[in-house]
C-alpha cells in the first residue's frame, strides 16, 4: 500500500500542504510519481489561497479533479499539485427547461444520476462516466451522442490573480473531445472552473431511467474492469481507435503491468503494479503501429502531466 513519506504542513487559510505526495492515489490508473506538493480545495476560498501560494511562490499549480483522464510521470510533478472538491448545486426550473449551477468538483454521474430521478433529461449519457463535471467541461466530455457542449451554457472562471469571469458556451473553445481550458495557460497556471451552468429539460422520469440502465448495460460489456485513465485516444475522422489498434494486432499487448485491454483495445489498464512508463510505451507502439498500418496518427485524449 502506498503511503505518505511525509507529514502534512499548514499553510494560509488552513489548507493542509501534504510534500512528496504519491500520484498513484489521485489517479483512477493508479500510477504516477510524486507531487512535489499537493492539496485539497473544498471552497472558492481555499482553492484561490492555493493559487496565489502557487503564484506568489513563482510555482507551477496544477488542479486536476478525480485524476480520471491523467497520466502522471513516473518522475511526479514540480510545483503545487490541487484537488478540485467545490461542489454543491442550485436548480431553476422555469417553463422553457430547467437550469442547473454546479460547483466544479462535483461528480458528473453523481449529478447525472440525480437529474434522471427528476425526469430532466439531457445528462442521461453521463450516469456512469468517471471525473468531476469541471474535468468533463475541460474535456468536453461524451457517451452515446451526448456531449458536455450540448448542456453547457456557461462556465464561471477563477482567473490567475483571484478574479472570476464568467463565459458562455461559445467562448469555452468546445471541440471533439477537448475545449480552450487546455491550451489556456498564464505564468504555469491555467484557469480553473469553479461553477458550470447547465441547461436540461423535462423528461418522463421512467424513460430516461430505462435509458441511463441500457447506458449503463452497454458500458459495462464494452470497457475493462480494471483501473484505466478512460479512452486513451479520440477517434480518427473514420475509425474509432480502439478499431485501429485491434487491426493492429496490439489488443491484448502487455508491457509490465501494463495491459492494452483484450475487451476494448483503446483502454489501457493496470494489472496491478503498473508503471507510468509501462503505459507511455505502449501508448508510443500504438501510435507507431497504426502510423505504419494505416498512415494514421493517433490523437491523446487524455492528458500527460509531470516529469518525463
Amino acid at each position: 500500500m502506498i503511503q505518505r513519506p511525509r507529514l502534512p504542513v499548514e499553510v494560509e487559510a488552513g489548507v493542509a500542504v501534504w510534500f512528496d505526495e504519491p500520484m498513484a492515489l489521485h489517479t483512477s490508473l493508479g500510477v504516477g510519481g510524486p507531487a512535489e506538493r499537493y492539496a485539497v480545495a473544498e471552497n472558492l476560498g481555499q482553492l484561490r489561497e492555493l493559487l496565489d501560494y502557487a503564484r506568489e511562490n513563482g510555482m507551477s499549480c496544477l488542479v486536476i479533479g478525480s485524476g480520471t483522464n491523467l497520466l502522471v510521470a513516473d518522475g511526479g510533478v514540480r510545483g503545487l499539485v490541487v484537488e478540485n472538491r467545490l461542489s454543491g448545486m442550485a436548480c431553476r426550473i422555469a417553463e422553457d427547461g430547467i437550469s442547473l449551477e454546479v460547483g466544479s468538483g462535483a461528480q458528473l454521474s453523481e449529478v447525472a444520476r440525480y437529474a434522471v430521478r427528476r425526469g430532466w433529461a439531457g445528462l442521461e449519457w453521463a450516469v456512469d462516466l468517471p471525473g468531476t463535471v469541471g474535468g468533463a467541461v475541460v474535456g468536453n466530455a461524451g457517451a452515446f451522442g451526448g456531449y458536455c457542449a450540448d448542456v453547457v451554457v456557461a462556465a464561471t472562471v477563477l482567473q490567475p490573480g483571484g478574479g472570476l469571469a464568467r463565459f458562455g458556451s461559445e467562448q469555452l473553445g468546445f471541440g471533439y473531445r477537448t475545449s480552450g481550458f487546455k491550451g489556456w495557460q498564464k505564468g504555469g497556471i491555467r484557469p480553473v472552473i469553479t461553477q458550470v451552468e447547465l441547461s436540461l429539460c423535462q423528461g418522463d422520469v421512467a424513460l430516461l431511467e430505462h435509458r441511463a440502465w441500457e447506458y449503463t448495460v452497454r458500458r459495462r460489456a464494452r470497457q475493462p474492469e480494471e483501473p484505466s485513465a478512460g479512452s486513451v485516444f479520440k477517434r480518427t475522422a473514420h475509425h474509432p481507435a480502439g478499431y485501429l489498434i485491434e487491426r493492429a494486432g496490439l489488443k491484448g499487448y502487455r508491457v509490465g503491468d501494463a495491459q492494452i485491454s483484450p475487451r476494448h483495445a483503446n483502454f489501457i489498464v493496470n494489472l496491478g503494479r503498473a508503471r507510468a512508463a509501462d503505459v507511455k510505451a505502449l501508448i508510443d507502439l500504438a501510435r507507431a503501429r497504426v502510423r505504419e498500418r494505416f498512415g494514421l496518427e493517433l490523437e491523446l485524449e487524455i492528458e500527460l502531466v509531470g516529469e518525463w
